[in-house]
Parts: structure tokens; C-alpha cells; sequence
């Protein structure tokens, strides 16, 4: 190769560079007021964001990929635990993580801004970031997990409950959350036809119950997952 030949490579690799780099640049502004939802930007919002920073949640929660990696990731926590959920999370830690081995500390935090994270965790829930974080992801039963569910002997069911993030609150055979009760005899005092109904609208067989609605489940997994869990006596 000439020296020419190796300068024109290197002007029209840095050239094109450049203009991919700016091109991708652009069309990321452009759309940013689009995927972030800024039109749902309200004072609550921002006022939840300024009480995520005071009170220094980032220090252990990760969130749109930034923040600590001792605690559980918050881009999806309204999906993943339900509002009452989080209330319960930030009000009472000492009892909500009172088995589990990472502690949460009790920050007093006020029933003002207490609402207002709830409202930056919605508004942050639904930015449109390419399914981010993969453990909320609503597509990880995939066909894959699927084969490999049944190579290793296990029902659909369980398939379900080990991969659409049941175990994030409840246990099994002594592994999994602690937010919401054990499982193992489950099927003693609900029936697969009454678990539809609970997975489906905790509320309406509970309305103390803080699990939110498993609106991301299939007709099929929904049976699935309930006739698994009605058969644990």
C-alpha cells in the first residue's frame, strides 16, 4: 500500500465516521421528546425526581442504567411490585425486607414525597428504552426457555413462575423473595381456578392485597402458572 492510498483510507474512514456519529447524534434529539414521554413530564414528576436525589437513592438502586448495584434496579419497579408495593418498600423497609439480606435503612421519608417518587417511578417505567432492565422484561419466557424448561423436567407452569419474576417477592422451596409469603402449600387454601383470579386481580379476592395485577401474562401461562401453583400442598 502507497502512502497516498493509506492517507485517502484514513481521511474517508475518519470522514464517515464523523458523519455516522453526528447522523445517530441528531436522530437521538430528535426523538428523545418521544421516548421519554415528555409530554407526561408533570410537577410531580420532577418533584419525585428532586426526592429520589435528596434522600440519595441512587447511592444503592440502579435506575435507566445508573446508580449502585446493591439493591434491586427501580426503571421498572411499579410494574414489577405494584404501587402499594413501593409505598409499603419506602414507608416500612424494616418490615418489607425483614428476611431478606440486603436492608433497606428507614428514612422517614414523607407521604408527600413518598407520592411523588411514586410518580417518577411510573413516568420512568414507561420511557420507551429498548425493554431495559432484562430481569422486567415481558418477553423472558421465550421459545428457548421454553425447550430448555422441559429438558430439565419442568412443568410450564413452573417455567412461568421461575422466569415472569414471581420469585421477586415469593419463595419456593426456600428460594426467592420475602416480600410476599412463601408458596410451598399454597394449593391448600386456593384452588388453580381461584389462583386466575388472584394473579389476575389480586384486589378483588384481597383488597389489602399489594402484589399488582399479572397483566403481562398469556391466557395460556395464567393457567399454566395457576394449576402449578394449585397442585403445592
Amino acid at each position: 500500500m502507497t502512502k497516498k492510498a493509506g492517507f485517502w483510507i484514513f481521511l474517508l474512514g475518519t470522514l464517515s465516521s464523523a458523519a455516522l456519529f453526528l447522523g445517530l447524534t441528531w436522530d437521538m434529539h430528535r426523538q428523545v421528546d418521544i421516548l421519554s414521554r415528555a409530554d407526561k413530564l408533570s410537577d410531580t414528576v420532577v418533584a419525585g425526581k428532586k426526592a429520589f436525589e435528596k434522600h440519595n437513592c441512587n447511592d444503592c438502586h440502579t435506575i435507566l442504567g445508573f446508580g449502585g448495584y446493591y439493591a434491586p434496579d427501580l426503571t421498572r419497579v411499579v410494574q414489577r411490585v405494584g404501587e402499594d408495593g413501593v409505598r409499603y418498600r419506602i414507608k416500612h423497609p424494616e418490615l418489607a425486607f425483614a428476611a431478606s439480606k440486603r436492608k433497606m435503612p428507614q428514612q422517614n421519608i414523607s407521604d408527600a414525597d413518598t407520592e411523588n417518587l411514586l410518580s417518577f417511578f411510573k413516568w420512568v417505567g414507561e420511557i420507551d428504552n429498548g425493554d431495559w432492565p432484562p430481569q422486567d422484561s415481558k418477553k423472558r419466557l421465550t421459545r428457548g426457555e421454553k425447550r430448555m424448561a422441559a429438558t430439565a423436567g419442568i412443568s410450564p407452569g413452573a417455567a412461568v413462575f421461575q422466569t415472569k419474576g414471581c420469585m421477586t417477592c415469593h419463595a419456593l422451596r426456600g428460594a426467592g423473595g420475602s416480600f410476599g409469603p412463601a408458596l410451598d402449600t399454597i394449593g391448600r387454601t386456593l384452588t388453580a381456578k381461584q389462583m386466575e383470579h388472584y394473579i389476575k386481580d389480586p384486589k378483588s379476592m384481597n383488597p389489602k392485597a399489594m402484589m399488582p395485577p399479572q397483566t403481562d401474562l398469556t391466557d395460556r401461562e395464567l393457567k399454566e402458572v395457576a394449576k402449578f401453583l394449585g397442585n403445592l400442598k
